[in-house]
């Protein structure tokens, strides 16, 4: 059972992510708080795996509660779920430890799946914040890409150059003119290859390399 603590300045918004949350068996809504101070005492006293923030709170706002919980309660995930994907917002939240970041308009089964992920250590990012994220991170030197290329076969390199620029396994699959499950098993094989834990790990990683360029054109 995933033990899950949110936090969020408007009471509506909290009942109703008890009330999507209470449909997973999988989670266990151990709190609610109104502010990252009460978040604070909250995580101290509940222990949850999980902590769902928003950003923007009066008082004592979701980054700099996320940098806390990060540091006095390393072993606690911290999953932004927030309205704002100004760049300045994704960045702090991101720099601060936070695992995740997700819009609210998030749908249903995919805020659970994101909240079972983290639990376990993967990262989930927006599709659009992960742009934001994906390109800030290209304007960085690239390191040489050598390294990174003798791990993976060509058409692995092809396979991630896609995945960094934002495709999915479908859309992989008509360009390269390959099945979806074909995709999926480079895509398995890229992730063991590399160390990463998900897409978003391995574009990050790519762009760092230099192997795609953020604002090419899909």
């Amino acid at each position: 059972m995933i033990r899950v603590l949110i936090c969020d300045d408007q009471d509506i918004v909290r009942q109703g992510l008890e009330v999507i949350l209470s449909t997973a068996s999988s989670i266990e809504v151990v709190g609610a708080a109104e502010d990252g101070a009460q978040a604070l005492e909250l995580v101290s006293q509940t222990q949850p795996d999980v902590v769902l923030m928003d950003l923007k709170m009066p008082g004592m706002n979701g980054i700099v509660a996320t940098q806390r919980i990060c540091d006095q309660f390393p072993e606690v995930k911290v999953l932004v779920l927030t309205t704002y994907d100004a760049d300045e917002w994704v960045f702090d939240a991101i720099r601060s430890g936070a695992s995740g970041y997700l819009l609210k308009d998030t749908p249903r089964e995919e805020l659970i799946r994101a909240i079972e992920g983290t639990a376990s250590g993967k990262t989930h990012i927006d599709p659009d914040v992960a742009g934001k994220l994906l390109a800030h991170t290209a304007r960085t030197t690239p390191a040489p890409k050598t390294k990174i290329v003798e791990e993976l076969s060509e058409r692995e390199v092809e396979v991630l150059k896609l995945l960094a620029r934002g495709l999915s396994n479908a859309d992989i699959a008509q360009r390269l003119f390959l099945s979806e499950g074909t995709v999926r098993n480079y895509v398995s094989a890229i992730l063991a290859k590399l160390d990463v834990a998900d897409r978003t790990q391995a574009a990050i990683l790519a762009l760092r390399y230099g192997l795609v360029d953020a604002n090419e054109e899909t």
